[in-house]
């Protein structure tokens, strides 16, 4: 049960609930926008009894603080933000890999971690719950928000959406120390038509049972508190106006008892995008009685909900329980005697926390390719660092971030401590006595500062070259869907022309997405996916590059080999004809799961203990350096009754092992890992055959298999 649903907390909620009149109810259920209000809006909710505010910061959030706790019952304010990888829009923040990135560890500690710190900073600035963990899947890289995923598979993001859940609640949320988590977009929200942001989606409830709700199942086990809906639709319903999806599913189904929030607007979109509803008044009874709680900045609800309730319309009672359901989580939260002045102070971007970031960076970089050019050996007299991203912060940054949000701050002062790509190889290089110089070259988006010649003129001196390619945040995040994954700007031709020179290339791919980069990867002697590395993210390359750190990182997401391939995730269903398009291979560029290290690991003795489900494999390391290997097990479902996955994720281990050493490691799975969803949408273990696999990729030939029959 959680710490929101006791018996005393109950108590209390009705307590204050049989006291409040009808508009501090309605107040009580609406999100203020501060940033686009006037001060004096903003002043006059806080009088009014809003419930919650969204991107308010340091003194402006004490002073609305001061103003509810002044009102007639006194119920303290919940300040939201998007602090989606660390506290980012707080310039003083430890700034950790993006969700994209940091799932490339595979690593819930990693995660659980990044929770932990970003709850402590944005505590410690006075707020109390964060706009994360996004258990969207990233199945259409051409969707912007991809970078904001754990990837594209279900399970994997549901593990590592728990761990970070855990690090933002912690043990006792009202410890000041940690913060709400709210788990998003619920549901489907990534699987949008086209990859465009917010559109419709192709959904059906057994489809929306089978593959976008576990996750959202284990957001709910891990006890998240919030839960926020969905711009899209199931079936011609917006999310925002869909019973069935959150009363009968969210609550029912998988027991939450927390309360919802809506997406930005999303009360006004459905007069104003959606066309399911004639005024503001029609759809406030929508959103309300579907299920949503609190609304985020549709401000005219308020009025709206009070003309309803007065009129008949909308029965007082469905106001009760969203109020109610708000209610327990700040008093379990222990607002109400601590509702300013929680964390620790002056904790924001310390050492402790910097430190976080750069161990989080290090186990994302994910290495791709390596024709023996890494890591770089001393007899390298000097290295020629190559792209606009490669000293670019904003670009390694990616999304949400003070560059970003609350209003696009492009031309923001970059706030120190930091290290760029170009930096990290600069501090790497200079104890060997490697000369680094560094030439632009080109960015992802074309300006008169480009200059081909130059880079060229530079790399012809070097023995090595560092590439960095990717893109920038004005070309991902909501309303910055591509239709072209290609190489933006010169980047093609720069690499073509630095190829020509015939010296080793190291391309780094600093992107908020996996980006079409079939010719860049086929040329270059080694390819990186850093994504989005945080503060850290080019000193962890760096070290990764000069051999300090192994790279351990996995894909939790498959690169497509050109725009036209996608979808290309591994998990897909049986049947195409043909396997392929006639001008491209079957086969991704890279696949989920893929990533290599320095070193090199066996797989051998697997076992399978039909009775217990208990799987057994022997992991060797066969190389000559210590490193890190994640174990994966996947299934197939060899017969069934509906169209299952060629094989889906069940399972994983992340090890580290000594040169030379060998350990058994030991998967004890359960029934529900071989179940599917009927048609009638019930979950059940069909008898019949599957298929195991146990490696180091989703790729075939990185797997052990063994069939079992289960009765």
């Amino acid at each position: 049960m959680q710490k929101w649903n006791t018996t005393a907390v109950n108590h209390r909620a009705n307590e204050i609930l049989a006291r409040m009149t009808l508009p501090e109810k309605v107040a009580q259920m609406v999100q203020v926008p501060f940033a686009y209000v006037s001060r004096e809006e903003a002043l006059d909710w806080a009088k009014r009894g809003a419930g919650s505010f969204l991107h308010v910061l340091g003194e402006d959030a004490r002073e609305i603080q001061r103003l509810a706790l002044g009102t007639r019952l006194g119920i303290p304010v919940l300040f939201g933000i998007d602090a989606i990888h660390g506290h980012g829009l707080n310039q003083s923040a430890a700034i950790f890999p993006s969700q994209l990135a940091a799932a490339c560890s595979w690593n819930p500690a990693v995660l659980e971690e990044m929770g932990r710190v970003t709850a402590r900073e944005v505590a410690a600035d006075g707020l109390h719950w964060t706009f994360s963990p996004v258990l969207c899947l990233g199945r259409d890289a051409r969707w912007g928000r991809i970078n904001e995923t754990f990837g594209e598979d279900p399970y994997l993001a549901g593990e590592l959406g728990a761990a970070i859940i855990h690090g933002y609640q912690g043990e006792d949320l009202a410890d000041g120390e940690h913060i709400l988590a709210c788990a998003k977009h619920y549901i489907g929200y990534g699987d949008a038509i086209g990859g465009r942001d917010s559109c419709d989606t192709e959904m059906t409830f057994r489809k929306l049972k089978e593959t976008f709700l576990p996750p959202f199942r284990r957001a709910v086990e891990a006890g998240a508190a919030t839960v926020m809906t969905a711009y899209g639709s199931i079936d011609g319903t917006p999310f925002t106006a869909s019973e069935r999806a959150m009363r009968e599913i969210l609550r029912g189904e998988l027991g939450f008892t927390g309360f919802v929030v809506t997406d930005w607007d999303n009360v006004a979109s459905l007069v104003q995008k959606q066309f399911v509803a004639k005024d503001i008044d029609e759809a406030a009874l929508l959103a309300a009685r579907a299920g949503n709680d609190m609304m985020m900045t549709t401000t005219a609800f308020y009025e709206s909900a009070i003309r309803l309730v007065e009129s008949g319309a909308l029965d007082e009672s469905v106001l009760d329980e969203a109020v109610g359901n708000i209610l327990r989580v700040k008093i379990a939260m222990g607002l109400f005697k601590r509702p300013q002045d929680r964390g620790t102070p002056d904790c924001l971007g310390c050492a402790e926390h910097r430190l976080s970031a750069l161990f989080a960076a290090r186990e994302s970089v994910t290495l791709l390719k390596n024709d023996g050019v890494l890591p770089l050996n001393e007899t390298i007299r000097k290295i020629a660092v190559v792209g606009a991203n490669a000293d670019d912060i904003r670009a390694q940054y990616g999304d949400w971030t003070y560059f970003t949000h609350p209003h696009p701050s492009p031309k923001s002062t970059p706030a120190r401590p930091y290290v760029t790509l170009l930096e990290g190889v600069r501090m790497l290089a200079q104890p060997h006595g490697i000369a680094v110089s560094f030439a632009r070259g080109c960015g992802p988006l074309p300006d008169e500062v480009d200059d081909l010649e130059a880079a060229v003129a530079a790399a012809k001196e070097a023995d090595v070259i560092v590439l960095a390619v990717g893109d920038v945040v004005e070309q991902a995040g909501e309303y910055r869907d591509r239709a072209d994954l290609s190489l933006s700007g010169a980047q093609e031709a720069l690499f073509e022309r630095l190829l020509q020179l015939g010296k080793p290339i190291v391309t780094v791919l600093i992107s908020t997405k996996p980006l079409c980069v079939t010719r860049v990867a086929e040329g270059s002697a080694a390819l990186i996916a850093a994504f989005n590395g945080g503060m850290y993210g080019g000193q962890a390359v760096a070290e990764a590059i000069f051999g300090a750190v192994n790279p351990s990182g996995k894909l939790p997401i498959s690169f497509p080999r050109h725009s036209g391939q996608i979808p290309v995730y591994y998990n897909s269903l049986p049947g195409w004809h043909g396997g392929r398009y006639v001008d491209l291979p079957e086969t991704p560029l890279f696949t989920f799961g893929e990533g290599l290290s320095y070193t090199s690991f066996a797989y051998s003795a697997l076992h399978v203990e039909r009775e217990t489900l208990r799987v057994s494999v022997t992991l060797t390391n066969t190389g000559a350096r210590a490193g890190s290997e994640t174990a994966q097990v996947y299934v197939r479902d060899l017969v069934s009754s509906i169209l299952t996955p060629l094989k889906r994720l069940i399972a994983f281990q992340k090890i580290h092992l000594e040169a030379g050493e060998s350990k058994q490691l030991v998967f004890q799975l359960q029934r529900d890992d071989f179940s599917l969803i009927r048609a009638d949408e019930v979950r059940v273990v069909e008898p019949g055959e599957f298929m195991l696999f146990v490696g180091g990729s989703s790729k075939d030939v990185d797997l052990l298999t063994q069939v079992i029959a289960l009765e």
